[in-house]
């Protein structure tokens, strides 16, 4: 065991254990959208960027060392996560009342946490194509923030091989699908695909609203509260 601080707050921990982890354990929620326990760290949305030591860094890949002070509601860095924030919805067409995931969605959960009103950036509403092509997935592809959950935590069982993908690079980005791995996916694997996305960009075909009352997991309790609780999806 070793001995950290958080916001001045003097934590026992186990050595390399992750720094987000370690946070919530110790009851110090850090918002995340690609970070999963348990799974490698992806380190793509940076919304969990803290102050290590004086310096920036995506909590979710930082393993906690001896010694290390951690500032995670520092102004400056606690700013700066809700700029991210809200540079996300900007990229997208994040239309929160007509979305299916309003309720459920992580994006929308860390964007009340972080106190975010409205984006200081200028909304860019590109436009993405969707995909209609699998017989049970539609990708909503202009909800997408690229956090790469479904391109590596989503695979055949059979031949282990990845069902989602992407391609292009910058404002060309889009979120792919393999149509054939994607139709023999199970009733459970497509849930397992839709909860796993962060936003509304996994949308399982022929279920929509089918339970707009009573599933509004956030409304209920919010999504800091649930990982302090160590609920999971």
């Amino acid at each position: 065991m070793i001995q950290i601080k958080i916001d001045g707050k003097n934590i026992n921990a186990r050595k390399g254990a992750n720094l987000v982890d370690v946070a919530l354990e110790n009851g110090i929620y850090i918002p995340t959208l690609c970070y999963l326990k348990g799974e490698p760290c992806l380190g793509t949305c940076r919304v969990c960027s803290v102050k290590v030591d004086g310096a920036t860094a995506a909590a979710c890949t930082v393993p906690v060392l001896h010694g290390m002070e951690v500032e995670v509601n520092e102004p400056e860095v606690a700013d700066m996560r809700k700029a991210l924030v809200e540079s996300l919805f900007a990229e997208g067409a994040h239309n929160c009342p007509s979305c299916e995931k309003s309720g459920r969605c992580d994006l929308q959960a860390v964007g009340y946490e972080v106190g975010m009103m409205v984006s200081r950036f200028e909304y860019r509403f590109t436009p993405r194509q969707r995909d209609y092509g699998s017989e049970k997935i539609l990708l909503e592809r202009d909800r997408c923030i690229f956090c790469q959950r479904c391109v590596e935590f989503v695979r055949d069982e059979e031949t282990g091989k990845k069902i989602f993908s992407i391609s292009g690079r910058g404002p060309k980005a889009r979120i792919e699908i393999n149509v054939e791995l994607a139709n023999k996916m199970s009733a459970v694997e497509v849930t397992r695909a839709v909860n796993l996305c962060p936003v509304g960009t996994i949308v399982e075909k022929k279920v929509g609203f089918n339970q707009p009352i009573g599933r509004r997991k956030f409304d209920i309790k919010s999504i800091r509260e649930r990982a302090l609780e160590g609920e999971t999806k």
